[in-house]
């Protein structure tokens, strides 16, 4: 809210970024999903104003809190026509500036959440003071991405192969990673994933990354990923995968040598197809991907709950 005022009581909270429908059945799914672990703190879904009208009427008509946020660009930036997603994905800065809250842990709304995870809420991190002046080394706490790029995708960096991968490192002991995250020094890529980030809202640290956003974007290959890796290079926390659980780490050959579905807490559903796009009519799994059938199950169990609870039926 751009008056600085908070969309729920709790000081603590979990936010997603809504820019369009699309993603919208995924939000309330992980908003669901959340709930049926019996997470203590709200889900707060960021619109922005591309969002429409019916997605807000969508979100009220399930109680879920909304907060508008200005849509985040910078002023001059890297032409992301071959991954589009990625102009969107400047605006998932944004709970860095949310200083009404103490504590905000940013979720896609890509996600799926199979176990509870609010120990995220009281997870240390630096002060803003400390951020600001360059000495803290817990900045804020997120995953590694997978920078193997399993589908070989042209246009990612020639560098993004296994060998620089932090979990190519941690295939060696499967037991520590499902507790352990890979140290952001091993490999020469420190590279974090977007997808959750645990962090302690300040003005004074959005401007500082706002800035440096400014002067680097055209450099910037992944957004926010790419700010934040850069800027904060060796100072975060790194999480182990299960909390932002890369659906593609599963996949054979890829890090399956460390997934393991009875640990995962919460799975991302990187890349296209989304699970929402391998449904039927009748909402039966039409994919392949194993993970994208848990979706589905919680998506289908949500909707049965809705009509039981006289939510009107909208589509999504």
């Amino acid at each position: 809210m751009a008056d600085g005022k908070r969309a729920v009581e709790s000081d603590k909270v979990w936010t997603t970024l809504i820019t369009n429908t699309a993603y919208l059945s995924g939000l309330l799914t992980l908003d669901y999903s959340l709930k049926q672990q019996k997470s203590k703190y709200p889900l707060v879904a960021l619109y922005t104003d591309t969002f429409p009208e019916a997605g807000l009427a969508a979100l009220k008509a399930r109680g879920v809190p909304a907060q508008r946020i200005e849509y985040l660009l910078p002023t001059q930036g890297k032409d992301y026509s071959n991954d589009p997603r990625f102009y969107d994905c400047w605006s998932k800065l944004t709970p860095f500036s949310l200083a009404q809250y103490r504590r905000v842990v940013q979720l896609d709304s890509d996600m799926l959440v199979l176990r509870g995870m609010d120990e995220l809420m009281d997870l240390e991190l630096d002060s803003p003071a400390d951020v600001v002046a360059g000495t803290g080394t817990r900045v804020f706490a997120a995953g590694h991405a997978c920078v193997c790029n399993p589908l070989k995708k042209p246009h990612y960096p020639a560098d993004w192969v296994p060998q620089n991968c932090a979990f190519t490192h941690q295939h060696g002991a499967p037991d520590a990673a499902q507790t352990e995250g890979a140290d952001p020094a091993v490999g020469p890529l420190g590279f974090m994933n977007g997808g959750l980030q645990v962090v302690n809202p300040d003005k004074a640290v959005f401007a500082q990354i706002v800035d440096y956003m400014e002067t680097h974007a055209l450099n910037m290959d992944f957004a926010d990923q790419s700010v934040l890796s850069d800027l904060y290079r060796g100072r975060w926390v790194p999480l182990p995968y299960t909390y932002n659980a890369l659906k593609t780490l599963r996949w054979p050959g890829v890090h399956d040598a460390i997934w393991r579905d009875e640990s995962v807490k919460n799975v991302h559903y990187i890349l296209a197809p989304k699970p929402w796009d391998e449904m039927d009519d009748q909402g039966n799994f039409t994919g392949k991907d194993e993970t994208h059938s848990w979706w589905v199950k919680v998506n289908n169990e949500r909707l049965a709950w809705e009509k039981e609870n006289g939510i009107p039926k909208d589509g999504f």
